[in-house]
């Protein structure tokens, strides 16, 4: 089985090549055998490649390796595509963070006024990438990891209609966390998991009978035991009833969360583009592949310590578990997802995929994350129990954003990119979103 990643030079290629590797550690049936890694920085795919060369060494079995510049190449062919790309780099995150709160509104690269200023530069390429795929690999299945990861999948599922996939590392991060809280097995737990990316909740958590979230929900101790716990607080968890996306911090405490942004020495963007330019340029400077994968191991741990630094800064100030450190989680989802439509086993993902009929309010080809049942046809969304009117009405509104920012990006149509900007709920002024959208134009 072959696997292209776009964005092969990209800081985090090592957590998923290291899962692969641990299947041809345990000879694992239908694994990857070529690794094909596709960017446009040729020192940056030299450094990855390099930090591989050490993950991968003396494991007989290990995935060939191979780079290239030449998107064409990359995907002719192949059975996987997985896409993880970042148009712009680091530097234009710095400046989807970074104009927004020069008009006083939070800039997260996914969330609000900075998702839809990434959103818009990123859909036209992702969009060509879907053509490509579509003329030179049309059986094979796109995983998508590009972030915005919701709207880049909706607009590439014009395309290729079901075989784009979107996923994320944070629902199933949730379900596992909410799980160990209440001291279940993770993998053996039913759970009712919906909504948007990165915005959703997970609603119910259930084993052999058992009401594990009510019983979370009652026990102030194990509800604050994990991250979303210590986020959002067991008084707004259990007014909630259910436990939400990581990322709605910023919607449900945005005045604590952008006043700690301000406060900030500096936006995640910056701290991401300094730290990752530091990497490359020590890992590119001539050393060894031992020593490439030892200086990514420590800057990838930093990145881990730091994520989310603002919101936990805004709910307390408290540092990330040990087990939360291991990095990734999204590199496991893409192998099972890769597993149960090579294998036809069958598994249950969190994963971003067509509504069809679940979620009545919204078209049947809106992106949606819940839980899919995945097989060789690929992912189908499970049946799910209605929405509250304050899910439901969040929903529909960032699903109106995530339109018109499809919209604005495929037909460059004014109207549509400030209706995106101007409906987002963390932008609090139609005059505001002109001028965010102005001051990134120029």
């Amino acid at each position: 089985m072959r696997l292209t990643i776009l964005g092969g030079g990209g800081f985090r290629v090592p957590l998923v090549h290291r899962a692969l590797v641990e299947d041809a550690r345990r000879d694992a049936p239908g694994r990857c055998t070529e690794l094909v890694l596709y960017d446009t920085d040729p020192v940056r795919l030299r450094v990855i490649g390099s930090v591989l060369e050490a993950q991968a060494a003396g494991v007989p079995g290990a995935p060939a390796v191979r780079v290239t510049r030449d998107l064409d190449d990359a995907v002719r062919g192949t059975d996987f595509v997985f896409s993880a790309i970042r148009v712009g780099g680091t530097a234009g995150r710095v400046r989807d963070e970074r104009i927004p709160l020069s008009e006083g509104v939070l800039g997260q690269e996914t969330v609000g006024a900075g998702g839809v200023l990434y959103g818009l530069r990123t859909i036209p390429v992702a969009m060509r990438i879907a053509e490509r795929v579509a003329e030179l690999a049309p059986q094979a299945w796109v995983i998508n990891f590009t972030n915005p990861a919701g709207m880049v999948t909706e607009a590439m599922s014009n395309v290729l209609g079901e075989r784009v996939i979107g996923i994320c590392d944070s629902p199933v991060g949730l379900v596992k966390r909410a799980a160990r809280a209440v001291g279940a097995d993770p993998d053996r737990v039913e759970y009712d998991y919906v909504g948007l990316n990165h915005l959703g909740w997970l609603r119910a958590l259930r084993l052999d009978g058992r009401d594990l979230m009510a019983e979370l929900l009652a026990d102030g101790q194990a509800l604050t035991s994990f991250e979303e716990g210590k986020l959002f607080g067991a008084p707004w968890l259990r007014a909630l009833g259910s436990l939400p996306n990581e990322y709605l911090h910023y919607y449900y405490f945005r005045r604590e969360t952008l006043r700690s942004v301000h406060e900030a020495a500096q936006t995640r963007g910056e701290f991401l583009d300094e730290q990752q330019s530091g990497f490359f340029a020590t890992a590119g400077a001539g050393t060894t592949p031992d020593q490439a994968y030892e200086l990514w191991e420590r800057t990838r741990l930093r990145r881990e310590e730091t994520y989310m630094a603002d919101s936990r800064a805004a709910s307390g100030g408290w540092q990330r578990d040990t087990c939360d450190l291991e990095g990734g989680g999204y590199d496991r989802v893409a192998l099972a997802l890769m597993r149960a439509v090579t294998g036809d086993e069958g598994a249950r993902l969190i994963l971003n995929v067509l509504n069809g009929n679940t979620i009545p309010a919204l078209d049947p080809d809106a992106v949606i994350e819940t839980v899919c049942e995945v097989d060789s046809k690929g992912a189908r969304p499970l049946p799910c129990a209605p929405l509250r009117e304050d899910q439901l009405g969040l929903m529909l509104q960032l699903k109106a954003v995530e339109r018109a920012t499809i919209d604005a990006a495929v037909r460059d149509t004014e109207g549509a990119a400030l209706r995106a900007m101007a409906l987002h709920p963390l932008v609090d002024s139609p005059a505001v979103a002109a001028r965010i959208l102005e001051k990134a134009r120029a």
